[in-house]
């Protein structure tokens, strides 16, 4: 049966003002329909359910080191890259707020508001991820993990769905960790899940028996070489293309770990799942 949602999506439109610099307002910058601010090096993109050209431009104009760009109008699907509905992967069911879902299959349901930031469960590596959790949680030793570049805190929420007790989640775009914190509170999993926002070389010292990294290659390469990655029992590293991958093996041959499962998704985006010795 096709799951029929029971409420609006609320994000139908987006309104996108892309501007040159580091969009910094003061805390008291809440205007009406604003979803959040992404920064992609010295650029902004600001998102909204609604037009907000006037705001904007005064908004910018008071801020020094700023300049309206350009400005887009999308649906939501388009952002996307298509309807964000309830998806099986694995054993978890992902589902926007927006749709019913089985109260008595809690433990395996996952409810993930995306927001704007990517991370729906969509991409091949998350979906390699998901299953390199499950791998990882087979015989019951993980009791903390670190999840790198979080994103909409999809991993993290799938491994306290698990059984994880203790997780820290990481994000260096404030966006995407405010959008993880909320669909940590939306699945009741506080206690178990913290958010931070920060560079993720920061928190490879966190004690965890398992680190996932689904991150860019050119902060992978430094990851695996710190004191922290080795104390880790378990890793789970993706997001990698096939010339990034192999630069990653060989680096891990160095290393006292294995790698016990590789996943290629189309000779493309490749993931590992490892254990250190």
């Amino acid at each position: 049966m096709t799951p029929l949602p029971v409420a609006a999506n609320p994000y139908q439109d987006l309104y996108i003002y892309y501007l040159s610099g580091r969009f910094r307002p003061g805390r008291d910058f809440k205007p009406d329909h604003y979803i959040g601010n992404w920064e992609e090096g010295d650029f902004s993109f600001l998102f909204f359910t609604r037009p907000n050209m006037a705001m904007v431009e005064a908004t910018v104009a008071g801020l020094a080191d700023l300049e309206l760009l350009d400005h887009y109008h999308m649906t939501y699907s388009q952002w996307q890259g298509g309807d964000i509905v309830p998806d099986r992967i694995g054993r978890f069911t992902i589902s926007p707020p927006w749709f019913a879902v089985d109260e008595n299959d809690t433990d395996t349901t996952i409810i993930l508001d995306p927001g704007v930031v990517f991370g729906t469960g969509t991409h091949p590596t998350t979906r390699d991820c998901l299953e390199a959790l499950e791998l990882a949680f087979a015989d019951r030793t993980i009791r903390s993990a670190l999840d790198l570049g979080t994103g909409t805190g999809l991993l993290a929420l799938a491994a306290a769905r698990l059984g994880c007790p203790k997780i820290l989640a990481t994000d260096l775009t404030l966006l995407a960790a405010q959008t993880a914190r909320r669909n940590v509170r939306l699945n009741g999993l506080a206690d178990r899940i913290l958010v931070a926002q920060g560079d993720a070389e920061k928190f490879m010292d966190f004690t965890s028996d398992l680190v996932v990294s689904n991150i860019h290659y050119d902060v992978m390469k430094n990851l695996i070489h710190t004191t922290g990655f080795l104390k880790k029992k378990r890793f789970i590293l993706s997001g990698l293309m096939r010339s990034e991958a192999a630069r990653i093996e060989s680096g891990l041959t160095d290393l006292p770990v294995k790698i016990v499962r590789r996943w290629d998704q189309d000779g493309i985006w490749h993931t590992f799942y490892g254990e250190s010795y």
